[in-house]
């Protein structure tokens, strides 16, 4: 089908550009002017209230779909709109996820005028999560709808390596303020892997990298929702403390496995898996070694970060430029680049370079050590997560790895006996 369409579109073109070599333009002595012909440009604040209208309308689906009747149909909908709307018809470029930074900068930077859609994009997920879960990412998020379609098959990765791979996200998210904030880049836009797919062109280095994701989403669940999503670790927050949750089954659990087994972010805990074989008091002196190693994490973070703040604001234009007009300064003779020319050709003086030079080396020195220093309470959080022993009789939905994709609902045998007795509607 796409092949005949792309085969009438080029004979379309093709008939269009012989025909003007059949009926060329009289050409008129009379002084007669061809009149300037006009094309439509779409109207985009037609276009944003579509967006913010469509992302809402396919928020409230899923979250009716997940929490009210417990059934996948809809989600699987709303992920071929979503892919096909926000991801190749909008080109991905509207984008919860990296609305984040305009967020940031807009909090840091009262010049910066934050566009009311942006907004909007950032903050209404994050209020679907503090009500229903992660209903956004279940399949209104393109990137994960295009994951989750391309699904075909979930083997279970290693405990350690998915922790480890769990950290990702929250550093992902800090360095993405962190250069939001100083104003050196959106890294988050600049490193989307999905956004060449979306518009069948751009960096092939990209491009190759939601490829291979894509790949991996195939035999594994999300792998950049889980490992790489920024936004992702930022909804998951909100979610663990959603009002209104996700529920397996309304009936008794019978511990089948089935609902864990069909989980592909492992979202489910399994009962007894951290039933506790020490003597409490060994557990309570072990969390209490953790909380007194937090500070000296979050100590060590930031210091870090810190020392290494002058080689990470060289992402920063006004550093790179300073760095180069110095070494033209100690090198005069040497070619000038286009930046340069640039510099000297509008009358900058070094003076004022230096001024703005200093300005966002000291940004960065402040901003590197928070960043380090929430880097090192994530990796705390982490550890004392591990640590916690809590006994579960029955498998329990963790809300905050949730994404909604609602795959355990028609695994689990209550929820076949309920549908049957009528309990549950599809």
């Amino acid at each position: 089908m796409n092949k005949i369409l792309y085969i009438c579109l080029f004979l379309l073109i093709l008939g269009e550009g012989m025909a003007q070599n059949r009926f060329p333009k009289p050409d008129f002595e009379s002084g007669y002017k061809y009149p300037e012909i006009h094309h439509a440009i779409p109207n985009e604040e037609l276009l944003v209230a579509i967006d913010i209208i469509l992302l809402v309308a396919l928020m409230g689906i899923v979250s009716w779909a997940v929490i009210k009747k417990r059934t996948r149909g809809p989600i699987l909908w709303v992920s071929v709109i979503s892919v096909a709307y926000f991801g190749f018809f909008r080109k991905g470029c509207v984008c919860s996820i990296g609305s984040v930074q305009n967020v940031a900068l807009a909090l840091t930077d009262n010049t910066y005028a934050l566009p009311l859609s942006v907004l909007l994009f950032f903050i209404l997920p994050v209020l679907f999560a503090f009500l229903f879960g992660r209903v956004f990412c279940a399949g209104v998020c393109p990137f994960g709808a295009l994951q989750e379609l391309v699904n075909i098959k979930n083997y279970k990765l290693p405990k350690a390596l998915t922790t480890v791979l769990g950290m990702m996200p929250w550093f992902y998210l800090i360095f993405a303020l962190l250069y939001a904030v100083t104003r050196s880049s959106f890294i988050i836009c600049r490193f989307d892997p999905f956004i060449g797919i979306f518009r069948l062109g751009g960096d092939i280095g990209m491009i190759t990298c939601g490829v291979i994701l894509l790949i991996m989403a195939m035999f594994t669940g999300r792998p950049f929702c889980r490992f790489f999503c920024p936004y992702g670790a930022l909804l998951s927050i909100f979610s663990s403390v959603s009002i209104w949750k996700i529920k397996l089954t309304d009936k008794p659990c019978i511990n089948c496995e089935l609902c864990h087994n069909a989980c592909p972010v492992d979202a489910i805990r399994p009962p007894y898996a951290n039933k506790a074989k020490e003597s409490r008091l060994r557990g309570v002196k072990r969390l209490l070694n953790y909380f007194v190693l937090l500070p000296l994490l979050i100590l060590c973070g930031a210091f870090l970060m810190r020392s290494v703040s002058s080689e990470l604001s060289r992402a920063n234009k006004e550093v790179r430029l300073y760095d180069m007009v110095m070494q033209h300064e100690a090198n005069p003779g040497d070619v000038l680049s286009l930046e340069l020319e640039a510099f000297y050709g509008q009358g900058d003086s070094i003076e004022g370079l230096t001024q703005r030079y200093e300005k966002v080396q000291a940004d960065f020195k402040l901003y590197t050590t928070i960043a380090g220093a929430l880097m090192g309470l994530v990796v705390a959080i982490t550890l004392i997560g591990l640590s916690v022993k809590r006994t579960r009789k029955q498998y329990e939905i963790d809300h905050a790895a949730c994404v909604g994709c609602a795959r355990c609902f028609s695994y689990c045998p209550q929820y076949k006996i309920g549908n049957e007795s009528g309990n549950i509607a599809l």
